[in-house]
């Protein structure tokens, strides 16, 4: 099965991406985790990659697709895949096509996690983190609070990401919805596109992904 994620800032892909690698047994490809992967390895690509993000520049799309093909050509990846947060763009999304094309894997189905904007607001200004990298644990004011609602369990003081804050949320989803949220007509055009909702219950919203994937709904992979 190879499969693409769509969704806002907020809708939980991350999440049931590893749901679903997990039940699928297929690999959960991240861009930001394949360019930590890449620079830590040391990859060609890896090396090219940390040469723009060391001047704090954003990393070219020509080389963004040389990380998810060396990727996606390993054996890890003969049984499927499962992509989230690339492409994020029309241009991208071409680019991702000719390269998936060119190595005979091409997208089996894209699931669009929707989500209505003012839910994403709360989602994402609610949450709060443990600032101990050792531990890590997220929380939210609403949904999984802390046990006293200050603290983590570790003990340590529990912070809102500087980028969980409404203004830059916010911006966030502008950028979303101007540069990425095209691509769900694009990929509908091509009858690739199935749309889940994604307000509700980790677990339903799992077992509906799970029943749009089920045949008829999709091809069988190849």
């Amino acid at each position: 099965m190879r499969i693409l994620f769509l969704g806002p800032p907020g809708a939980g892909k991350g999440t049931q991406c590893k749901n679903l690698s997990e039940k699928l047994k297929v690999p959960h490809l991240s861009s930001g985790d394949l360019l930590r992967d890449a620079v830590k390895n040391g990859t060609e690509v890896g090396r090219l990659a940390k040469s723009y993000m060391d001047k704090g520049e954003l990393v070219p799309d020509p080389v963004l697709i040389d990380m998810f093909r060396e990727r996606l050509n390993s054996k890890e990846c003969a049984n499927g895949f499962i992509l989230d947060g690339f492409p994020r763009n029309l241009a991208q999304a071409q680019a991702l096509d000719k390269m998936l094309e060119e190595i005979k894997q091409p997208l089996i189905v894209v699931l669009n996690l929707q989500v209505p904007d003012h839910l994403l607001m709360a989602r994402i200004t609610g949450r709060r983190t443990c600032p101990d990298k050792q531990c890590n644990a997220v929380y939210h004011i609403n949904f999984k609070p802390s046990p006293d609602g200050k603290n983590c369990e570790c003990g340590a003081e529990l912070v809102q990401r500087s980028d969980d804050k409404e203004e830059l949320v916010k911006e966030r989803l502008r950028i979303y919805n101007e540069q990425t949220a095209p691509l769900i007509d694009y990929y509908d055009k091509k009858l690739l596109l199935r749309t889940i909702d994604g307000d509700g219950e980790e677990q339903a919203i799992f077992a509906d992904i799970l029943h749009t994937l089920t045949p008829p709904a999709v091809p069988d992979s190849v």
